[in-house]
């Protein structure tokens, strides 16, 4: 989401990079444009005056304009107040947890910001970090929204409680704790009302709740497409309720990025987790220094490692580089890794993770998915001799795999030509002879 912000901080930073040494004034020029690609990214504009202010104060204070390397002076002075700005180098995902189980997780939050899905990717989470979470239907308001959350829970295998239409959220929640201790749960997440307007009166069923079940966390879910818009709500529900930390939802879309920016520094309360995408575990812990490096385009190499060992086990990765060595790669094999790239979110998410790479990144938003389907539908339309021996593949048989796939015979040549040069930079890079890949990607410790 931070494509145009990314795009305009780097051509920044190139003009700077062109000057031998660096004026005061060129440095007042860099920050009149770093200024205004952050109000148009839709920042607060308090925090884009007190960002800018900082970051002039500490070039000329650590003598920049006179350094060997003004422009690389420059950039760690805004990744640092960036990463401050965020939240400060330490993530605060870690949630707390109450002396006596279950501990109660409020999620409150505007109609419409993703609050139900939201729920289900956090009891997700927390499964996988050894919880054993119940998901509670609390928001009696919203057409359908206990029938969405029981769905979510089934296709997740998380348990659900939900009451009678007519039920009160509190009368609900209450119930849902007694369930709670039966099943043995040791995590209650809510998923409450969402709200239109933020005033007092609106939100005193809200207060009672948090007065009556004395939450470990409540968690603001806010969608990250409205803006300021979640930044005036983030303050209201932080007055009415003590918020404990954000969830921002809708990363991957196409909104400025100024909510993600703002929150934080005008409301006082840690982003906890961020939502990239649809998928059930599409929801990433927050790192102010790894966000701080997506931005200035400097890629996240740390995510991207930690998402790779999530998708292959160190004994398939061994397999796999073995493989690679005897030369033996197969179709098969090119489209598993294509498909565990998938897992790992889209195409153009997992090129912005690599330094330098988030211009392509931009250019492959979409046509990720467009590409992957047709090579697993020329795959498939293989037989397995044909995809462990694709060299055995000629004309006649390019045009029945074509025809069988619903492509062309270009469209089948053109995926063979890409699995001949992936086999070949890959046995490059095994043997030490092409570029190395980072020891965290290669094999999961």
């Amino acid at each position: 989401m931070f494509e145009a912000l990314t795009e305009k901080l780097q051509n920044v930073f190139r003009r700077l990079g062109s000057h031998g040494t660096i004026t005061e004034r060129d440095l007042d020029e860099a920050l009149r444009e770093v200024r205004m690609a952050l109000l148009e990214a839709d920042v607060h504009f308090r925090v884009v005056r007190d960002f800018v202010q900082r970051v002039r104060e500490k070039a000329l204070g650590a003598q920049v304009l006179v350094s060997l390397t003004p422009m690389q002076q420059v950039i760690d002075i805004v990744n640092r107040e960036l990463i401050e700005l965020l939240g400060g180098g330490q993530p605060h995902h870690q949630l707390q947890r109450s002396k006596e189980p279950p501990s109660v997780m409020l999620l409150v939050g505007l109609k419409g910001s993703g609050k139900t899905t939201t729920a289900a990717k956090l009891g997700l989470q927390l499964r996988r970090g050894g919880d054993r979470p119940l998901l509670v239907a609390a928001d009696p308001q919203r057409v359908a929204a206990a029938e969405q959350l029981e769905a979510l829970g089934k296709q997740l295998d998380l348990p659900v409680y939900s009451a009678d239409g007519g039920t009160r959220p509190l009368q609900t929640c209450e119930r849902a704790l007694k369930e709670a201790k039966r099943l043995g749960a040791s995590a209650v997440i809510v998923d409450t009302m969402g709200y239109v307007q933020t005033d007092q009166e609106s939100l005193s069923e809200l207060t009672e709740l948090r007065r009556r079940l004395s939450p470990v966390e409540v968690l603001m879910v806010a969608d990250a497409m409205t803006g300021q818009e979640a930044v005036r709500a983030a303050e209201e529900f932080n007055k009415a309720v003590g918020l404990t930390g954000l969830i921002l939802t809708k990363l991957d879309g196409d909104a400025r990025g100024g909510a993600a920016l703002s929150i934080r520094t005008v409301t006082g309360v840690p982003i906890k987790f961020v939502g990239v995408g649809e998928k059930a575990d599409a929801l990433e812990p927050f790192h102010p220094d790894r966000f701080a490096s997506r931005i200035l385009g400097m890629g996240d190499m740390l995510t991207l490692i930690e998402k790779a060992k999530e998708t292959i086990t160190r004994e398939e990765a061994e397999t796999l580089e073995a493989r690679v060595r005897r030369g033996s790669i197969t179709l098969e094999d090119f489209l598993a890794q294509f498909q565990r790239v998938r897992k790992m979110g889209s195409l153009s998410q997992v090129l912005g993770m690599i330094p330098g790479l988030s211009k392509v990144a931009g250019r492959m938003e979409g046509l990720d998915e467009v590409y992957l389907k047709r090579a697993e539908a020329i795959v498939y339309s293989m037989t397995v001799q044909e995809r462990r021996h694709p060299d055995t593949i000629d004309g006649s048989r390019r045009r029945r795999i074509a025809r069988g796939s619903g492509t062309t015979p270009t469209d089948v040549n053109r995926l063979l030509k890409q699995y001949h040069e992936a086999k070949k930079l890959m046995q490059m890079m095994a043997s030490g002879r092409g570029p190395r890949i980072p020891p965290g990607l290669r094999l999961p410790q």
